[in-house]
């Protein structure tokens, strides 16, 4: 098995186990995953994002 399918194998098993403890991975969760197998993120580059976005979303809008 190669390195993307290991890692897509995975995130598919990483996203079951989320479902089971009921918290399902959404669709723009499992597009973004998607996106770090596709486009050979390294696991730094991938980390940073995540909690990029994590930060973004953790701030309130200055419109609210």
């Amino acid at each position: 098995m190669n390195d993307k399918n290991t890692i897509r194998l995975r995130t598919r098993e990483a996203a079951h186990l989320q479902a089971i403890e009921g918290n399902p991975l959404d669709a723009e969760q499992i597009a973004m995953f998607e996106m770090f197998a596709r486009e050979g993120w390294s696991q730094e580059k991938r980390r940073a994002y995540i909690l990029e976005r994590a930060r973004a979303a953790a701030t309130p809008h200055a419109a609210e």
